[in-house]
């Protein structure tokens, strides 16, 4: 363990953070260019430096809301930019830095903190779990005939990137969030976007589909060729409608792009099943999938009461290594969240709370794993009733 100390940084010294957190990714440092939209995703007073005589870590988050099962938002702190120098790595330094910055999520009454793990196996010990998962999938374009049944939808129409930048964040908006996980995207979060579609290799493009009441979906992608007569990918960055007719009428405006060969699209939702609109169902090919969005909850019992409940009532014993107000026992039930000491049901470490707590794994499979601890049998099945949704959990934003 090395001397350092952890606080604040001030704006001055953001730059320099950012460009720490982009040499652990072995990225080259800002230039002056990209450092006018890199300074636009940081939200005032949430980064954090840790210092020995110089700068050696950083870590930081933006305030946004996460959809839970049942619809309500709570509050997340998105974060983001977490790296440690590579000659001060293994030093105790990144936990300093997630131990202060999760007291401070705390402290500020987010019940909850997330985060997209560049690594699987840092995470767990600070209370996040995998809380969402997607799919990924390839559809052979010379083989994806649509079914003469599938909706036509409306019109698609392209927008230039400056009017996407201007105009998506309101769209974006305005789709439903209903599924878990999906989470808000505050003035901080779009920064990030455009640097990615200005510093493209290929050209980012953004259809909207207009329903009957107005724009009601989008699809952002790029078009990926090597060499002029190479086949060509239709990469989709981000797909979100409001309705059915709007899905299959963006899928009918990417499948008749010309000059293309294959349709790639990655960390979907489980549950998203293109191979359902054509003729040919092995048009469709999985590329896999994996963890998506890693939960925290910050504040235990707030956030077990933010989220609704089907079925019967269950006791949990939560452990919490790193904020110890959360650890306890808490009856969970349809009518309401509260302390108790009656006997548990289940016992379980806050980062498997998590991944059970947007419905992505069941009570079940994390005890047949040994990652939870039942008292008896029956209390799984229970658990199991308690957490399930009725759709798969999914995030859909990159931070």
């Amino acid at each position: 363990m090395s001397d350092y100390t952890v606080r604040t940084l001030r704006p001055d010294e953001h730059r320099a953070a950012v460009d720490l957190f982009r040499s652990t990714l072995h990225v080259v440092p800002t230039t002056d260019e990209t450092w006018k939209l890199s300074e636009r995703m940081l939200q005032p007073g949430r980064t954090l430096g840790a210092f020995d005589t110089e700068l050696i870590g950083t870590a930081r988050s933006f305030d946004a809301e996460v959809t839970l099962p049942g619809g309500a938002r709570a509050g997340v702190a998105g974060v983001t930019g977490v790296g440690v120098r590579p000659d001060r790595t293994r030093r105790g330094i990144l936990t300093g830095l997630m131990r202060t910055q999760l007291a401070d999520i705390a402290a500020r009454g987010l019940p909850f903190a997330a985060l997209r793990a560049s690594e699987g196996v840092i995470y767990n010990r600070f209370g996040y779990g995998v809380a969402t998962r997607s799919r990924g999938y390839e559809i052979d374009r010379r083989r994806a005939v649509l079914r003469p049944d599938v909706p036509a939808g409306g019109q698609v129409e392209l927008w230039s990137l400056d009017t996407a930048l201007e105009r998506l964040p309101a769209l974006y908006e305005s789709l439903p969030h209903t599924r878990p996980g999906m989470m808000t995207r505050p003035p901080y979060w779009w920064p990030g976007w455009e640097r990615h579609a200005r510093e493209a290799t290929s050209p980012v493009v953004t259809a909207v589909h207009h329903g009957a009441q107005g724009p009601d979906g989008y699809v952002v992608y790029s078009v990926e060729r090597k060499h002029w007569n190479d086949p060509a990918v239709l990469n989709i960055i981000s797909l979100q409608t409001a309705t059915s007719e709007a899905s299959t009428g963006l899928w009918r405006y990417v499948l008749g792009v010309d000059l293309v060969d294959t349709l790639r699209a990655e960390e979907r939702p489980l549950d998203e099943l293109p191979e359902l609109l054509f003729t040919d169902i092995r048009a469709v090919k999985d590329t896999g999938g994996g963890d998506e969005l890693w939960l925290r909850l910050a504040d235990v019992p707030a956030a077990l009461a933010a989220r609704s409940y089907a079925g019967e009532p269950v006791v949990l014993e939560v452990a919490d290594p790193v904020l110890d107000g959360n650890s306890g026992r808490y009856r969970v039930a349809p009518d309401g969240v509260e302390r108790t000491e009656e006997t548990p049901d289940l016992r379980l470490g806050v980062d498997a709370l998590a991944m059970i707590y947007l419905g992505a794994w069941r009570p079940s499979q994390l005890a047949a794993a040994g990652r939870i601890q039942p008292v008896a049998p029956s209390s799984l099945e229970r658990a199991d009733r308690l957490f399930a949704t009725p759709v798969p959990a999914w995030c859909g934003t990159h931070f």
